[in-house]
């Protein structure tokens, strides 16, 4: 999760590096060690610096500078600046895309998608639990005690009415509670869509749920339960829904959703 304090916090130690790196030198010597500076100058054959651990300027032969190992190590420590400040600037710039982005979406509970600057709210579904009834009736007719009755959780309409042509849309779901949540894989039969499918255990009182679920990447964005989430490999076109479930409670909350290939 990106916060304001993790963000800052990034933010000062790489400053503080940085400065660090700046503002410390090591002017290394032919014969060995080092001298800690804050800059240097060569001048003619002395080279003058100023010297951290003494806090004042001073001057030492120039053939007893070991000037070529100085050098590149100053080098490399301003590749390495520059490699951090790049680093900051792009991790600030996609925070501050992340707040822009978190501001757009509305504090009610739901799941929502942003088209350009405007967010835009999914429709939630009704579902509905359907056991087999003829699995019943089997179970009464043989001999041998069934003790698991199969259903499937559904939701009206063959089709969803929002349709997305980008296989890698991205969501924005505003929880009431801390839930599991995710992106499931719906399955068209006739003019419903299953959701899930259910197994009852008639002896144990039991709800079993096999839901096909897709593999998502998400972001927390904020501390009251908002993320952000998208699936981690396109998705072929077919239906979906953002759901947002406690297993075995069958409680689950359902946004569909359709993609489409682009025309």
């Amino acid at each position: 999760m990106l916060g304001h304090v993790t963000f800052r916090s990034a933010v000062v130690l790489l400053l503080v590096a940085a400065a660090g790196w700046a503002a410390n030198l090591k002017l290394y010597l032919k014969e060995g060690g080092f001298q800690l500076v804050r800059e240097y100058k060569v001048q003619g054959d002395k080279v003058r610096y100023y010297s951290v651990e003494r806090s004042d300027w001073e001057e030492i032969p120039l053939d007893m500078v070991d000037l070529k190992r100085t050098q590149t190590e100053a080098a490399a420590r301003e590749r390495q600046i520059e490699r951090d400040t790049k680093s900051m600037n792009e991790e600030r710039t996609e925070v501050q895309t992340l707040r822009t982005e978190t501001s757009r979406i509305p504090v009610d509970p739901g799941v929502y998608w942003l088209e350009g600057e405007q967010a835009k709210a999914l429709e939630a579904a009704e579902s509905t639990a359907h056991m087999d009834k003829g699995r019943q009736v089997l179970r009464a007719l043989s001999p041998v005690p069934m003790t698991t009755t199969r259903g499937q959780l559904e939701i009206p309409g063959a089709h969803a009415k929002a349709v997305f042509h980008n296989p890698e849309q991205e969501f924005y779901i505003q929880l009431s509670n801390t839930e599991r949540f995710g992106i499931l894989k719906l399955t068209p039969k006739g003019n419903v869509r299953v959701v899930e499918d259910l197994s009852w255990d008639t002896v144990a009182k039991q709800m079993t749920e096999l839901p096909t679920e897709i593999d998502t990447l998400r972001q927390g964005l904020t501390s009251d339960e908002l993320y952000k989430i998208w699936p981690k490999q396109p998705l072929p076109p077919g239906e979906y829904a953002v759901v947002e479930f406690t297993s075995g409670q069958m409680n689950m909350q359902i946004w569909d959703f359709a993609i489409e290939a682009a025309k």
